[in-house]
């Protein structure tokens, strides 16, 4: 499978973006999917992890309550909401895709990785 991430852009704290990542092929339904993000000079972090019919989701605790994760399995697109942007959620963010059978926030359990859509919040 592909994604392309899209969404990103340059935001004030307080304010709302939706990030997109769409996916080729016909298997997207059979895919965990999840978000995770790098800011500058810090690792790659976790941020949200959806399940193949979207009725489990996790969440990293800085996000939680801000950022929602969803899918359009007919779509074949997975969805950041992301409201009250934060300055320290300036990062680039990545989704990626996973073969397993439940939510995963480790790196290693995805398969799949697309490329990456810049979110940047100003104070």
């Amino acid at each position: 499978v592909q994604l392309q991430a899209s969404g990103g852009g340059l935001v004030q704290a307080g304010d709302s973006l939706r990030l997109s990542c769409a996916a080729s092929g016909r298997t997207f339904a059979t895919y965990v999917m999840g978000w995770y993000r790098q800011a500058p000079g810090k690792e790659r972090e976790f941020v949200a992890s959806i399940e193949r019919s979207a009725y489990a989701t996790q969440y990293s605790d800085s996000v939680k309550g801000r950022f929602t994760i969803s899918r359009d399995n007919a779509r074949k697109t997975v969805y950041l909401q992301m409201n009250n942007l934060k300055p320290e959620d300036t990062a680039v963010y990545y989704c990626a895709a996973a073969t397993v059978y439940t939510v995963a926030r480790g790196e290693s359990a995805y398969d799949y990785w697309g490329q990456e859509t810049q979110v940047t919040v100003s104070s």
